[in-house]
């Protein structure tokens, strides 16, 4: 069976959301006055020996949410250069930290519930069994997060030029791929703007009643 160590992507400028999108208020799956960083972070822990975040100019602010929730804090030092520049520091990380498997997932990907993480880890593990490299949840024909990635992708991530994307990636290697079908992942799979913002948190706060 795999280590896992979690990897929360939040290096980005947020430039589109006009603010932080790690420091948003998010209304389900962990305390009142939780953040999408903390609930990112809970979220993942119980599955992980380890939650790495990826910070970039924002990391002066991040590091107290980080700390306060028992997640480590690497930054990287040109977030300008994308977000696969953030994923491939933070598996360096994780393999650092011993672990050989990773939950990735960004930050402004709304957390998936605690039973469909279970299915995804379940999952995981036969995939790998299978050899296959890694599972994503889907719905309506859509991908979402977190990934669940084994070494043979993990390697594939690190060993890609930093010009390449974690989607070419992906697609170079889909046969390993599994995808699994869950009630609760968020249509769009990121927010990137207020208005989806809004409505994510809206569902949230629905389905959190």
């Amino acid at each position: 069976m795999p280590i896992l160590g979690g990897l929360v992507l939040a290096a980005g400028a947020s430039s589109r959301m006009g603010t932080d999108k790690a420091l948003l208020p998010w209304p389900q799956g962990s305390p009142e006055g939780s953040t999408l960083l903390s609930s990112a972070i809970l979220a993942l822990k119980p599955f992980v020996c380890s939650v790495i975040v990826v910070a970039g100019k924002n990391a002066d602010r991040i590091t107290p949410v980080a700390a306060a929730c028992g997640a480590f804090l690497v930054s990287n030092p040109a977030p300008e250069r994308g977000q696969f520049s953030s994923l491939q520091i933070g598996l360096r990380e994780v393999l650092a930290r011993g672990c050989d498997a990773a939950m990735i997932t960004p930050v402004d990907c709304p957390p998936l519930g605690a039973a469909t993480l279970e299915l995804l880890h379940a999952a995981f593990d036969k995939a790998l069994s299978r050899g296959h490299w890694a599972v994503a949840p889907e719905s309506s024909g859509r991908r979402g997060h977190p990934l669940f990635a084994g070494r043979a992708l993990i390697d594939a991530f690190l060993n890609a030029p930093l010009t390449s994307n974690a989607r070419e990636v992906k697609r170079a290697h889909a046969q390993f791929f599994e995808a699994v079908q869950v009630p609760d992942l968020y249509l769009p799979a990121d927010m990137n703007t207020p208005e989806e913002y809004a409505a994510a948190s809206a569902r949230a706060r629905q389905e959190a009643r």
